[in-house]
């Protein structure tokens, strides 16, 4: 810490300069590489923390000790700062912040209570519908539990709008009293929108209001001599009691949280998440950020609530495992309370996530102990040089030639690298019926991209002899030192488990049969096969879809969307007159000659 001196110099400096205002701050070295990037209600207040060096952690007073200028960036207010200082560090990455690996994107509920039947449904991603939302939650058992609930309780439909409009009939679900059939007006666009209401309602975590309403309105019914309209509410009160019942005596009087424990353990770091909503435990993940091993757990914590809630909206409370610093500056952000329960339900919760990261933290401890066993025991077997950091299996897939692409996916000692996974689409190759020619030019494109960052040290091919000796053969150009190249093919009578292993130099050989290191090798084959299917299904699926429609002259997303939101299908454009075709909005005469004629020449 040589320059401890300079960089002291360097933050004074800039607390004579820096704003009052909210905003984001940046931590530069002399080679101008982004060092830390922070968020502050008031940058300059921030950062005079930085020059009472004494009491700063150990690895802040290195960063300091790097420090060679900063930056700032004012914005509006705290939820810009938030969400700014979020797209930095993710874009940045940052040597002294705390890194968060967070590329999912969790399962939510919606429905858009101003269409005239509104439908729920199921959905994940950016948020471009208009509508409410429901969630996070955890997983899709999570939710699918939650929307069978409704389906039973409430009988909302569940159908897509193209089937909806063209029902004639009330289909299954309507048979088993898990929909009320407002396709074929079995219920009115009025009663209909009290359904919705309640489902809103249910799925606010307001059931014991939702009963009391419920109840009354039963009541009145059966005072009215309307029996079988007091019977269904009758039932649909049982439906909510169930649920109710059965819900986690632990959650029953919380509405809507998210608990949020960080846990240091056996020098790993783990933050537990719980989401629950109205009394449900809608499931709960584990996060392992990184360079997050010197920092205290409340900083770990601050770090992924500002991380984790610019990507995902916020519920109404946060429980923490730990009180924080910043709480205020999150909730002004956030839009939500930040609380830290020491007794109570809600304690109890946050224990549970506690308990939850330290059992996550030994499952990580576990498979990565396993995965290193087995790492040794390839380089024993195969004779590596040293013990394998990148594995990069590849795959072909095509149906007799057609949509042909090859995959590639990358293993590392900390299990399958997902975001390093790659597609490729053969379209050099004049047969694609040459398995060997497929992988040759699969090869060949990804040493054209190599560099020493992400230069594999085994490569294993889906084959046998043959894609060994073609690859090894197109590659002849390249530096393959350090770089060893294993071929695995089925075994006799195409039985997992006795498959063969060819490297150039040594003759073919098989794995002790149901050994660790057999399975190992299994799984890294599998999930490259698995992810070259995937990927040649999407391949296939959107060619058929786009040659159906996308190249007709005239026709782009907005009148597609027209067509399809009309006649429901494909098949029913197919079919459909010229006349039939005029009556969508915008299809002119002229256009529906174009698109009747190239189904029909």
């Amino acid at each position: 810490m040589s320059n401890i001196k300079h960089g002291i110099e360097v933050i004074q400096s800039n607390v004579k300069i820096a704003p009052l205002k909210p905003g984001v701050y940046r931590m530069l070295d002399k080679n101008g590489k982004v060092l830390y990037v922070g968020k502050a209600k008031s940058i300059k207040k921030r950062i005079v923390a930085y020059t009472h060096f004494d009491k700063l952690p150990d690895h802040i007073k290195r960063m300091v000790s790097e420090v060679d200028r900063m930056e700032f960036i004012v914005v509006e207010n705290e939820a810009k700062a938030l969400l700014m200082e979020n797209d930095l560090i993710k874009k940045l990455e940052p040597k002294y912040n705390i890194l968060l690996k967070d590329d999912k994107t969790f399962p939510h509920l919606t429905i858009n209570p101003d269409e005239d039947f509104p439908a729920l449904r199921k959905c994940r991603g950016a948020r471009k519908d208009k509508g409410k939302y429901f969630g996070p939650f955890a997983n899709a058992g999570a939710v699918n539990d939650v929307l069978d609930i409704v389906q039973k309780t409430f009988k909302l439909r569940s159908c897509r709008d193209s089937v909806f409009k063209h029902r004639e009939r009330p289909c299954m679900l309507y048979q088993i009293k898990r929909c009320c059939a407002p396709c074929v007006g079995k219920i009115s666009k009025a009663a209909y929108h009290d359904l919705v209401s309640e489902t809103v309602r249910f799925l606010e975590g307001k059931n014991s209001e939702l009963k009391e309403t419920l109840s009354a309105q039963m009541e009145a019914a059966s005072q009215a001599q309307n029996y079988e309209l007091a019977l269904i509410l009758r039932d649909r009160i049982r439906a909510l009691s169930s649920v109710q019942s059965g819900a986690n005596v632990e959650y029953a009087d919380i509405v809507s949280v998210d608990a949020v424990a960080a846990v240091k353990y056996k020098n790993m770091v783990c933050i537990q998440v719980f989401f629950v909503r109205g009394g449900q435990n809608c499931g709960n993940l584990p996060f392992f950020p990184k360079q997050a091993a010197e920092t205290s757990e409340a900083e770990i914590l601050e770090a992924f609530l500002s991380s984790f809630y610019a990507e995902h909206a916020a519920p109404k409370e946060i429980l923490v495992s730990t009180p924080l610093e910043n709480a205020d500056f999150l909730q002004n952000a956030l839009g939500c309370k930040i609380n830290f329960y020491q007794k109570g339900n809600k304690a109890k919760l946050i224990a549970r996530a506690v308990e939850n990261a330290k059992a996550a933290i030994e499952r990580k401890l576990a498979e990565t102990a396993s995965v290193e066993e087995n790492l040794f025991e390839m380089q024993r077997v195969f004779g590596l040089a040293h013990l394998p950091q990148r594995i990069e299996i590849y795959d072909n897939s095509h149906n007799q030639g057609s949509f042909a692409v090859g995959a590639m996916v990358v293993a590392t000692p900390s299990g399958f690298d997902k975001k390093s996974y790659r597609t490729f689409n053969i379209k050099y190759t004049e047969n694609t019926h040459d398995d060997f020619a497929m992988m040759r030019e699969v090869l060949l494109r990804r040493f054209e991209r190599m560099s020493d960052e992400n230069r594999p040290d085994v490569i294993l091919l889906d084959g046998g002899l043959g894609q060994l000796h073609a690859v090894h053969e197109a590659l002849q150009n390249y530096d393959l030192s350090g770089i060893t190249i294993i071929a695995i093919s089925k075994g006799p009578e195409r039985n997992a488990g006795k498959e063969f292993y060819h490297v150039i130099g040594r003759e073919s050989f098989a794995l002790p049969f149901q050994s660790p290191i057999a399975f190992y090798m299994q799984n890294l084959r599998d999930e490259a096969h698995r992810f070259a299917i995937g990927t040649h299904r999407k391949k296939r699926a959107k060619s058929i879809y786009k040659s159906q429609i996308d190249e007709i002259e005239g026709i782009g997303a907005k009148r597609k969307h027209d067509l399809l939101n009309f006649f429901g299908s494909v098949e029913q454009i197919k079919g459909a007159s010229i006349n039939d075709l005029t009556k969508v909005a915008g299809i002119s005469k002229k256009v529906a000659e174009k698109i009747y004629n190239y189904f029909h020449n």
